[in-house]
C-alpha cells in the first residue's frame, strides 16, 4: 500500500514523502497513529499544498534542537546514588534518570528514549552520554555519578 508520511519514520522516510508499506502496517499502525495517510488522488493534492507547511516545520523543530544542543553541551547532570564498595552502584543510571534530572535542574524537558547509552552507568564517576535532538544534531551530555 502507498502512504504519505506526515511525520519521520524511522525505516521509512521523511514526512511529505510516498512510502511503499505492507498494508498491516499502514492500516494497523501508521495511519491510526497519525504518522501518515492513504495516498489516494486527492491526499496526494493536498500533499503538494502541506509540503511548504512541512518543510517549515520542519525547520523551527531543526532550529529548536539547535538551541538546545547549545544549552546541553556544557551542562553536568549529577546524580546522588547509593554506591557498594568498589564504587559499583546499586541499581543502575538510565536515561529516565538523566532526563528527570535535566528536567529537574536545568528546565530542559526531552525524552528519554533520545538519550543514547551503550549500557546503563553502574559505576560511580564521569560517564559521558549522547541525546539525539534532531536527525544530525545531537549533543553530547556529562553525567557525573556520586555515591549518597
Amino acid at each position: 500500500m502507498q502512504v504519505i508520511l506526515l511525520q519521520d519514520v524511522k525505516g521509512i522516510g521523511r514526512a511529505g514523502e510516498v512510502a511503499k508499506v505492507s498494508d498491516g502496517h499502514g492500516r494497523n499502525y501508521l495511519i491510526p497513529r497519525k504518522m501518515a495517510m492513504e495516498a489516494t488522488p486527492a491526499n496526494l493534492k493536498t500533499l503538494e499544498r502541506r509540503k511548504q507547511e512541512i518543510e517549515a516545520r520542519r525547520e523551527v523543530d531543526q532550529n529548536r534542537a539547535a538551541e538546545l544542543k547549545e544549552q546541553i553541551e556544557g551542562k553536568t547532570v549529577r546524580l546522588v546514588t547509593k554506591a557498594g564498595e568498589g564504587g559499583r552502584l546499586f541499581g543502575a543510571v538510565t536515561s529516565k534518570d538523566i532526563t528527570d534530572v535535566l528536567e529537574k535542574d536545568f528546565s530542559i524537558v526531552i525524552d528519554k528514549k533520545k538519550v543514547i547509552m551503550d549500557a546503563p552507568i553502574k559505576q560511580v564517576g564521569l560517564a559521558e552520554v549522547e541525546i539525539k535532538l534532531f536527525p544530525g544534531i545531537s549533543a553530547l551530555c556529562k553525567v557525573d555519578v556520586i555515591a549518597q
